[in-house]
């Protein structure tokens, strides 16, 4: 009736196959965990894929009978967050220049051709042109304002914006089809 477990069975050490088992078995939940950091499908399965990868490759550091999935999870975390950091040195141009020439140098070497200033002020003409309620969150949103941050000024549901600003570049697509390569 009763099920002992003796100590030894207890304390036994994980075989690599039972671990790699149980690793694979939290596949779903990662998934949806590694989906909620990168917001990109994509994105989320490779760092599944790498959060399986330092997991097994670092076996010998995870401690039996703790928690595994507490583990992989802190795994994953950390790996988003050094991919994260690694891009923003990547993008982080560095001027050693006395006076900071490169940074200050303008991005665009040439002059504004006609045809890019006329096309500019068509776009802005046909922005301006949406109503309020398409063209207020665009405008919020192309200054950089995160949707959340939208909603919060605009006092609208999430939801709410993240239409209106699908909607307000499907108009824009609509208007300025000659501009679409």
């Amino acid at each position: 009736m009763f099920n002992f477990v003796s100590t030894n069975e207890k304390n036994r050490e994980m075989t690599a196959q039972e671990f790699t088992t149980s690793i694979i078995d939290l596949k779903g939940n990662l998934q949806k965990y590694a989906l909620s950091l990168t917001l990109d499908r994509d994105n989320a399965l490779d760092l599944v894929q790498d959060t399986f990868l330092k997991a097994i490759q670092n076996q010998d550091k995870f401690v039996d009978a703790t928690n595994l999935k507490a583990w992989v999870f802190t795994i994953m975390k950390n790996t988003f967050i050094n991919n994260y950091r690694r891009k923003m040195r990547e993008n982080t141009m560095m001027d050693g220049t006395q006076e900071l020439y490169y940074l200050n140098m303008p991005s665009d070497k040439g002059s504004i051709s006609p045809e890019s200033s006329y096309a500019g002020n068509e776009i802005e003409k046909a922005i301006d042109e949406l109503h309020d309620d398409y063209r207020l969150p665009f405008r919020m949103h192309l200054d950089g304002f995160k949707y959340e941050e939208i909603a919060e000024n605009l006092n609208l549901k999430l939801g709410t914006v993240k239409s209106r600003i699908f909607f307000a570049r499907q108009k824009l697509m609509s208007v300025l089809k000659d501009y679409n390569g």
